[in-house]
């Protein structure tokens, strides 16, 4: 059995629709089991479960095997705030999978990953990588760039097709990568089904580099009209994201983690990963192409 945490967002229903595909037992792990319906209709089995309650993550690693561990909470604020989901979580996550007797845990972190990061979220997903490495069991860590479903999205595209304006933090003029769900869960169920091996981590990206503009030029294609846009500057995003930090600690990471988008090196080269993996990569326009229409996006990641 394969436990897939953050199962209902767009990595964990993309790994399991191909791990089912492939006639493999799959349980997911969700808050709201009713957004799990689609899923468990295709024979998924479900079970309620939170990464801020202890209990749950042992009932929910029960006869498992093999864990995804695909949830996050960047924008989290409150109870739902990254250090309650994104650290704690994740570590009693790992807890409850050892203590269980699963074989082997994939964990989904973050391109940029690092102690040293400006941004909070980036720094406890290094901080969780350290933490699996330390736990004895067998691992792989995935470290995906910035999702289509959410940063091209939700950030850009959405309000385009909704409103016809859209806001950037930032200029939106540093060339970065943008990687669909899919192409990270073909990684993630590969991981998930590799006999044997330890201690992996790959960085996973997609086939080109775009700016944030760029991705609003996509999205002004899709909608037929020219979008209005508008920018914070990056000395308000400075001055705004640590006073936030107390009040609002999503906002605050989002602010950081788009300053650091916005100021240095974002691009991504996946030719040796696909030396040793070969896949063929969905680029953004073709994404956006597919699923141009609102009601058939995935929610997030």
């Amino acid at each position: 059995m394969i436990l897939i945490v953050g199962g209902t967002g767009a990595l964990g229903s993309a790994t399991t629709e191909k791990l089912l595909a492939q006639r493999k037992s799959a349980r997911i792990m969700t808050r709201t089991p009713d957004k799990a319906q689609a899923l468990e209709d295709l024979g998924a089995d479900v079970v309620q479960g939170d990464l801020r309650d202890k209990p749950s993550l042992i009932k929910a690693c029960q006869d498992v095997d093999t864990v995804l561990a695909s949830a996050h909470s960047i924008m989290g604020s409150g109870s739902e705030a990254s250090k309650y989901i994104d650290d704690q979580g994740h570590r009693w996550l790992i807890d409850a999978a050892k203590a269980s007797g699963v074989k082997h845990f994939v964990y989904v972190s973050a391109h940029g990953a690092a102690p040293d990061n400006p941004s909070n979220f980036f720094r406890i997903k290094y901080k969780i990588e350290q933490y699996l490495r330390n736990s004895g069991l067998s691992f792989t860590i995935l470290r995906p760039t910035a999702f289509m479903e959410s940063h091209a999205y939700m950030l850009i595209g959405q309000p385009i097709l909704e409103t016809g304006k859209v806001t950037l933090f930032g200029k939106g003029e540093n060339p970065r990568n943008f990687v669909a769900a899919t192409d990270v869960a073909h990684f993630a169920v590969m991981m998930l089904l590799k006999p044997e091996g330890s201690g992996e981590l790959l960085e996973i990206g997609g086939p080109e580099n775009l700016t944030n503009m760029q991705v609003v030029r996509l999205y002004e294609g899709v909608a037929g009209r020219k979008a209005k846009v508008s920018h914070v500057p990056l000395g308000m995003l400075r001055l705004i994201s640590p006073l936030a930090g107390p009040f609002n600690p999503g906002l605050s990471q989002v602010m950081a983690t788009s300053i650091w988008h916005d100021t240095s090196d974002q691009t991504f080269n996946m030719s040796a990963m696909l030396q040793q993996y070969p896949m063929t990569l969905t680029r953004l326009a073709d994404w956006i192409q597919t699923y141009h229409s609102t009601e058939l996006l995935p929610a997030g990641v």
